[in-house]
């Protein structure tokens, strides 16, 4: 019998993180977070859903991590650390060659934050790293012909960054990235519950929120519910009713920058490419693009159709998936050049 050669596909992302094996599809889906001891900080309480449980409910002793901001690694050691736990999570810690790993990264890193990826993944444990940018796979894992001669566009809005592309004959032609994303409609309504109520709720709360009453358009018919959270004046536990018409109003910006940013795109796509987005659509992937309303607001507000991808929040780690299990055929027919190494 031979030695097995793993791939993986690695989609590292502000808020969460999914692996795809070779043959196996997606075998890690869990939040980009880490909780580990004050005092050892090589010592692992718990990762990912485990550790997102205990966010704001933390011990003296022990700490939650984040270890990726707007799109780009803030704490190398823990970000290897982080991988390993995934990379043994997806294949065990007994295999014999290190894995070949794809990793998507967002268009607005700098080429020093590319390299910090690369590096890390390789510390993590890979004996080959290539990377791709995330509309463009993300393109690939919805499906769009991204290697025929027609324009597609994609919005990939994750936690930390939200990437807008127009992509033809196998490559990104026009793109923008900008790091708002879901992270960014959390803090907004931390702060708009700060300043209108005095309270302080956490980040967990801030996404509850969220899914629970956001919207990217006013709903006809207002949803209410009962946060906690601490009293800014008399430090006391609180409780306080909001509104989806307050939550609309809270993260109204996050979702008018994301607009702007398609429109950026669009004015510089060249007129043929325009006209195809024009007929095909503008597609959304990432988690942030679940916010309820959004793609009928971008629909309204541009005059073009907008279309929700089936999984919107896989999208990347299918096109890894995709470039990985025709890695060779693509390699043969010169399908390679978005991969990028160091």
């Amino acid at each position: 019998m031979g030695i097995i050669a793993h791939d993986l596909g690695i989609d590292l992302g502000t808020s969460n993180t999914q692996v795809y094996e070779k043959k196996k599809g997606i075998v890690v889906s869990e939040p980009t977070i880490m909780v580990l001891d004050a005092d050892n900080t090589r010592k692992v309480k718990a990762v990912g859903g485990d550790a997102k449980i205990m966010l704001g409910r933390t011990t003296e002793g022990i700490m939650a991590v984040r270890p990726m901001n707007e799109g780009v690694i803030t704490e190398f050691d823990m970000t290897k650390l982080l991988l390993e736990f995934f990379i043994h999570r997806a294949i065990g810690s007994s295999y014999l060659i290190r894995p070949r790993i794809f990793v998507s990264y967002p268009c607005s890193i700098s080429a020093i934050e590319r390299r910090a990826l690369w590096e890390v993944t390789m510390a993590a444990g890979a004996r080959q790293v290539l990377l791709a940018e995330k509309p463009f796979v993300s393109a690939l894992g919805c499906g769009l012909p991204v290697y025929e001669p027609t324009g597609c566009m994609v919005v990939d809005i994750g936690g930390g960054t939200t990437d807008v592309a127009v992509i033809s004959l196998g490559g990104i032609v026009i793109s923008n990235s900008i790091r708002v994303g879901g992270v960014k409609m959390d803090e907004a309504i931390i702060n708009f519950i700060k300043r209108e109520f005095n309270i302080q709720i956490g980040d967990r709360t801030a996404e509850e929120v969220k899914l629970d009453l956001g919207a990217a358009l006013p709903l006809r018919n207002v949803r209410r519910a009962r946060i906690r959270g601490r009293d800014l004046v008399t430090t006391l536990p609180q409780t306080t009713e909001i509104t989806s018409a307050q939550i609309y109003e809270a993260i109204r910006e996050p979702c008018l920058a994301i607009l702007d940013a398609i429109k950026r795109v669009l004015e510089r796509t060249p007129p043929e490419l325009a006209a195809d987005v024009m007929h095909n659509g503008i597609y959304l992937t990432g988690g942030g693009s679940l916010l309820y309303g959004l793609d009928q607001m971008i629909a309204t507000e541009l005059d073009i159709p907008v279309l929700l991808a089936k999984e919107p929040m896989q999208c990347a780690a299918d096109g890894l998936g995709n470039v990985i299990e025709n890695y060779e055929l693509l390699e043969s027919l010169g399908r390679t050049s978005f991969l990028k190494t160091i």
